[in-house]
């Protein structure tokens, strides 16, 4: 698993609230078997109805840092969303809030989520649309986004910081990563004697 310390790139603002998985990524397209191509529906419905939708600007096609505003990922708890997200080219959020178990979805496929003052990603989207290549850096580090000479604080748990910082954030890599201890454990508790035999 790759430590994660910092994530640089350029910005896509979407400063909405309350934006839910299912406008994230439609339910339609849920039915893939695999990830794989799910970025090309991201905001799929949005887009539609909106030709001026940030997803479809030019400009903004190779960003890799989403600015968001409250409640992101609310709704569902599917994990295609943050998929189709990372899928488009995404890499990492700054947001007002987000919705617990699409922070944790994130914070698992090593996408950082952080917040900041609505204000701030305000100032920042601004920024955004009058230099569509501004180069952004999220620090994890130091718990700040960079642009420029300006500093903007950002927010996150310790505790997800640390997973990502330290690569331990993939907790199905890790559960694999200790497939021969697992067994070995299970091989020595008595209610698993001859779990697996024909």
């Amino acid at each position: 698993m790759s430590k994660i310390g910092q994530v640089s790139g350029t910005g896509l603002p979407l400063v909405l609230d309350d934006i839910d998985t299912d406008r994230i990524i439609p339910a339609r397209f849920l039915r893939c078997v695999t990830f794989d191509g799910l970025g090309e529906h991201a905001f799929k419905d949005d887009r539609h109805h909106d030709s001026s939708h940030p997803f479809d600007d030019d400009r903004f096609q190779n960003a890799k840092v989403l600015l968001a505003g409250r409640n992101f990922g609310c709704g569902s708890s599917r994990e295609h969303a943050p998929q189709a997200l990372m899928r488009w080219g995404i890499a990492a959020v700054i947001g007002e809030s987000f919705a617990e178990i699409f922070f944790g979805n994130c914070t698992s496929l090593g996408i950082p989520a952080v917040c900041a003052d609505r204000s701030d990603i305000e100032k920042l989207a601004a920024a955004i649309h009058d230099n569509h290549q501004l180069e952004l850096t999220l620090d994890l580090h130091q718990m700040e986004i960079r642009h420029g000479s300006q500093t903007i604080t950002c927010t996150m748990p310790e505790s997800a910081r640390t997973a990502l910082t330290a690569g331990s954030h993939d907790f199905l890599s890790e559960l694999l990563e200790g497939e021969a201890q697992t067994e070995a454990t299970a091989a020595q508790l008595p209610y698993m004697a001859g779990f697996g035999s024909a």
